[in-house]
């Protein structure tokens, strides 16, 4: 059958000491310490009472003649020879216990399913072995193995064996089946028991576990664990199908695969070149895999070792097994080669430090608890490279029997298993996070990355092949065959002359009372055009638009672009500053105003038109269309975007995308002559040029509207039904503060400019067409586009729009996986030409095209995070540069947001991260309530705690009337007011502060936590506390009072009341607190 021996190297590597050490036999086995391990095992049992992952399970096939007597006999004889086996774990003032108990029969369950037809058979037998699998153990009254036997006919039975990892491990599985083969034989024959006796029992060593490493060991071994672990990231953030559950349930599902013959002794040869183990090669292998995933360069594994490094406890069933974290910093790129140098490192160190029980090294580290996620690592790999054992049983022939596994400990588990035919593989994995597609495309891309390194092991870790053929011609080519034909050589003011002789006496465009045909409107453009090239403008020359909303705002563009030139729209509501150095930055020789507000704008040298009182002047000029030398290669416009630096760049359009943008949306938005289009974006935005377009190119009338009447909420929604608007786009924060009440004339929505919370779109979704349209001002306008029709589904970014290209890549420009983050690169025919007078930022954000066949195709870089989903929608993720990281914890703000407007009494939620007190980043939630009272901190937090993990809970909450929005209809955080600290709008009624303890440890969470007021049944972390906080607080709280307090003591009593009566109680009880169990004594300590 398949060795379970988890992999153990070098063990002659542990500390000379500890090989020297005999594990003395205790005299008195009355009441009884756990081990390290079993302490964490019986922890978890309580957190977890039914949860059966830590049942381990194996199972026989057995044919022939069983003796079901002798059989019974044998496991019972495991069981009196192995006390771990007939041990209980009592409380005993608090604490856990080893209680041993005389032996008796083990359980041996037997079910006859010889009536069963064949077919019905395999899922009756899985059935049964996982009801017996997942029965509970009871840690006060069973016995820690139990077995079933299912008879499927005369000859033919199945043997299932059950122990509970409290008492067993990989190794021990060995032991028993072993011994049962040994007892089994002797017995069938009438031979007494064979085994000899052991020399020490389980107990004996989890007393002198405890006795030797409260000497020197414990600090050596902890000094270099404690450097080696330092600043190590909490988590390891893979790309997961589901946002990771408040608590882990270790619902899991398996899937195996097997490397080639060939691939797998090239890995054993590059192994032996390099002087690594194979196990070092897989794990390097694997850790490259995870960082291409992650993103992430410093990666944390675990790596179960055997600790039987003493002769007397190889024999032992127990639970022995200890887990090594081996991390691995992946920057700089290195070689595969140079990574597995330091892998080799990184491991034969950690041999050496192996003895420090892992449940003693994150409690000494202090690491952040959660129930959501495993300490230090996340994902385990392991190698079984014993050779196999078979076993023989008199008169039967004996086959392991597969169970299924719907059990995962931790996110991934990698299993490796060296065969005569080659290496097996099998990824356990967490199906609350994971798809069965998502691993199966992951063991293509671990085969795919092996392939390669083997190959190539002196190429950089990061151009390491990892997708498949197929995947790859999918990402580049077939997801990205988006040509459709449009008038190449048009610049787009052709497409609305062409409709002006289709439709000139249908209105074109309104403002309030006044309204333009398609031919008044073309008419005064030419004119204005005419008049503009007097003043020389023509291609390339740029011309300021600076008015207020108006139907000269759009005679004055489409006037721009008839004669030639390029025009720079300025907001007048902008700052005189930034006017004045947009005017200045692209040297503005014309600029076409408003007589209104000459005495607004900063000091220019740009020849003013005042489009209302100098339009007597510019009326003379011809109604002729006028002819001018303007290329698809031109600007067309400049549109500024704030910069980095503080300072706006302005973004070199062309006309080349805009004719493919205007016939793309209003195929996809079904824009119609009837159709009644809203002007909602500010000018300077480049959102209002998608709205020009759409309904000048189809004789449809634009609407415009004076800013008053466009704010969110009720007035949009009086503008809307007065002007009886078909389609309209806004931001999500804009339709977000909307009324939920009806608009009979919108059939469609299209938002833009901002993530948009899905919520919003089921929301919108079921009464009208819903669009989130994607692009950044760079890509002209629109690169993506998704309609949303299945509230049941996640809201995506869509696909790629006609003529444009979307690659989602790493850092080293290579494709990642479906599935996997990275940066939104966008290809295409809408591509800007660059930046206003900003060459070097042009270079670093239009790139050379890495998989483009044209000569000097390029790409851009939008810094968006977002990945491919597997049906070719791309899901927007955030930020790269403005990624949210606090307390070592990489955080999503939409995923919170999105949480919090899951609460019925929220109209909007808007988070981000505040630094009030230097030093302390804090997470803060400002929400819109549909009603008042709101809810309190406490209700909060309650309600965050049933889909959010703790380090996601925010930490302060503020109720406000309205989110704040910048010009162009975004949220404005920069607006958002800091929270007060006077005090929090808990659930509990202040109570002050009395006895001297209190007053001490309400003063110091003031200090700590930035609130003023505490009372003294305030919660520490529903006052915005988390476990680095609680860690200074209870630091401050030890030097104050002069107590000896530990962490745990925080969490187990919150309140400053709890928490005082509890060290007052401590202080009566000092000398009783300070006595140490012996290993003679009655009652002892688990380890």
């Amino acid at each position: 059958m398949q060795n379970m021996v988890l992999n153990f190297l070098d063990k002659s590597s542990a500390i000379a000491q500890h090989e020297l050490q005999i594990i003395p036999k205790l005299t008195n086995r009355d009441l009884l310490p756990l081990s390290f391990a079993q302490q964490r095992m019986w922890f978890w049992k309580q957190l977890q009472p039914g949860n059966s992952i830590y049942h381990i399970a194996q199972a026989l096939q057995l044919q022939g003649d069983l003796n079901i007597t002798t059989l019974q006999q044998s496991l019972d004889a495991i069981v009196a020879r192995h006390e771990t086996l007939r041990t209980n774990f009592m409380v005993q003032d608090g604490n856990p216990i080893q209680v041993i108990q005389p032996p008796r029969a083990v359980e041996l369950l037997k079910f006859n399913l010889q009536e069963i037809p064949n077919s019905d058979r395999p899922d009756q037998i899985q059935q049964l072995l996982q009801q017996q699998i997942q029965r509970p153990f009871d840690f006060a009254s069973d016995l820690m193995m139990r077995g079933c036997l299912l008879q499927l006919d005369k000859q033919e039975h199945i043997l299932l064996l059950v122990i509970h990892h409290i008492a067993s491990d990989g190794w021990s599985m060995n032991i028993v089946w072993q011994e049962l083969a040994d007892l089994y034989s002797a017995f069938v024959n009438g031979q007494p028991n064979p085994l000899v006796e052991l020399p020490i029992q389980y107990a004996d060593y989890a007393v002198w576990q405890r006795q030797w490493l409260e000497a020197e060991v414990e600090q050596i071994q902890l000094n270099y664990w404690q450097q080696q672990l330092a600043a190590a990231p909490p988590v390891l953030e893979l790309p997961t199908d589901r946002p990771r559950p408040p608590v882990q349930t270790c619902q899991g599902a398996g899937q195996s695969f097997t490397l080639s013959q060939d691939l797998s002794q090239a890995l054993q040869t590059l192994s032996r070149q390099e002087g690594a183990t194979l196990f070092m090669t897989l794990l390097a292998a694997f850790q490259t895999l995870l960082y291409r995933y992650s993103r992430q360069e410093d990666i944390l594994v675990g790596s179960a070792i055997a600790s039987r490094n003493h002769q007397e406890i190889e024999g032992l069933i127990g639970f022995f097994v200890n887990t090594l974290v081996m991390r691995t910093d992946m920057s700089g790129n290195p070689s595969f080669r140079e990574l597995l140098q330091q892998v080799r490192q990184v491991a034969s160190s950690a041999y050496t430090h192996q003895d420090l029980p892992f449940e003693k090294l994150v409690e000494q580290l202090q690491i952040e608890h959660s129930l959501s996620y495993h300490p230090l690592f996340q994902v385990m790999f392991i190698l079984q490279n014993t050779p196999s054992q078979d076993l023989h049983l008199p008169g039967l022939s004996v086959v392991p029997q597969e169970i299924d596994t719907d059990k995962a400990a931790f996110d991934l588990t990698l299993e490796m298993l060296e065969t005569p035919t080659g290496i097996k593989g099998k990824i356990q994995y967490n199906t609350d996070l994971f798809d069965a597609a998502t691993i199966a495309r992951m063991i293509e891309h671990l085969q795919t990355l092996l392939a390669g390194i083997v190959a190539q092991p002196e190429q950089n870790i990061a151009t390491l092949p990892l997708l498949t053929a197929s995947e790859q011609h999918q990402l580049l080519r077939q997801w990205n065959d988006t040509q459709v034909d449009y008038p190449q050589d048009q610049c787009i003011h052709l497409l609305f002359e062409q409709q002006v002789e289709r439709t000139p006496d249908a209105v074109a465009v309104l403002f309030h009372n006044q309204q333009l045909t398609y031919r008044e409107l073309n008419q005064r453009a030419n004119q204005l055009a005419h008049y503009l090239q007097s003043l020389g403008v023509g291609p390339e020359l740029l011309v300021g638009i600076c008015v207020e909303r108006s139907l000269e705002m759009v005679v004055g563009m489409l006037a721009v672009l008839k004669a030639g030139g390029a025009y720079v729209p300025l907001d007048p509501a902008y700052p005189q500053e930034r006017l004045a150095f947009m005017m200045s930055d692209a040297q503005l020789q014309v600029l076409l105003t408003q007589q209104q507000l000459l005495t607004v704008l900063p000091e220019h040298q740009a020849t003013a038109i005042c489009l209302d009182t100098d339009w007597g002047e510019i009326s003379h000029y011809p109604q002729s269309q006028p002819v001018s030398s303007v290329q698809v290669n031109n600007l067309a416009y400049i549109i500024y975007t704030s910069g980095s630096t503080g300072k706006p760049k302005g973004v070199l359009v062309t006309h080349k995308g805009l004719c493919s943008l205007a016939l793309a949306q209003i195929k996809k938005f079904d824009v119609q002559p009837s159709s009644r289009i809203l002007q909602f974006a500010s000018f300077s935005f480049d959102a209002s040029i998608a709205d020009v377009l759409m309904a000048l190119c189809t004789g449809a009338r634009l609407c415009l509207a004076k800013k008053e009447v466009l704010l969110p909420g009720a007035d949009l929604m009086q503008t809307i039904n007065e002007y009886q608007i078909s389609h309209v786009a806004l931001p999500p924060s804009a339709l977000a503060a909307m009324p939920n009440q009806p608009l009979p004339s919108l059939r469609v929505i299209i938002v833009a400019g901002e993530a948009c919370a899905t919520e919003l779109a089921a929301q919108w979704s079921s009464r009208v067409r819903f669009f989130n349209a994607y692009g950044p001002t760079e890509s002209t306008v629109c690169a993506t586009m998704a309609e949303y029709t299945d509230a049941s589904q996640k809201l995506t970014l869509g696909r790629p729009i006609a003529n444009s290209q979307i690659y989602i890549l790493d850092a080293h420009l290579q494709p990642v996986p479906i599935g996997v983050a990275g940066e939104v690169h966008i290809g295409g025919i809408g591509l800007a030409r660059g930046y206003l007078n900003r060459p070097e930022l042009t270079r670093e954000k239009f790139i050379p095209h890495p998989f483009g066949s044209e000569a000097g195709s390029r790409l851009y870089k939008t810094g968006d995070l977002a990945r491919y989903l597997p049906d070719g929608n791309i899901e927007f993720l955030g930020r790269i540069d403005h990624q949210v990281k606090i307390r070592g914890f990489r955080i999503e703000l939409g995923e919170i947001e999105a949480a919090i407007a899951q609460h019925p009494l929220v109209q909007q939620a808007v988070l981000i991260v505040r630094e009030d007190i230097p030093g302390n980043k804090r997470l803060v939630a400002y929400i819109v309530a549909k009603s008042q009272p709101a809810p309190t901190t406490s209700e909060w937090r309650s309600f965050l705690k049933q889909s959010l993990p703790e380090y996601m809970i925010p930490n302060a909450y503020v109720v406000i009337e309205t989110v704040p929005l910048t010009p162009n209809g975004k949220v404005d955080r920069r607006a958002l007011r800091a929270p007060e600290t006077a005090s929090v709008n808990l659930a509990t009624n202040y109570v002050a502060p009395r006895t001297t303890t209190q007053q001490a440890i309400a003063a110091i969470w003031s200090q700590v936590l930035g609130v003023e007021k505490i009372g003294i049944n305030d919660n520490f972390f529903e006052l915005g506390g988390h476990s680095l906080l609680a860690t200074q607080a209870i630091s401050r709280i030890r030097q104050t009072l002069t107590v000896e307090i530990a962490l745990q003591s925080l969490f187990a009593q919150p309140t400053i009341a709890q928490l005082a009566q509890f060290i007052e109680q401590q202080a009566q009880n000092t000398q009783q607190l300070q006595q140490i169990p012996k290993a003679n004594r009655t009652s002892l300590p688990l380890s």
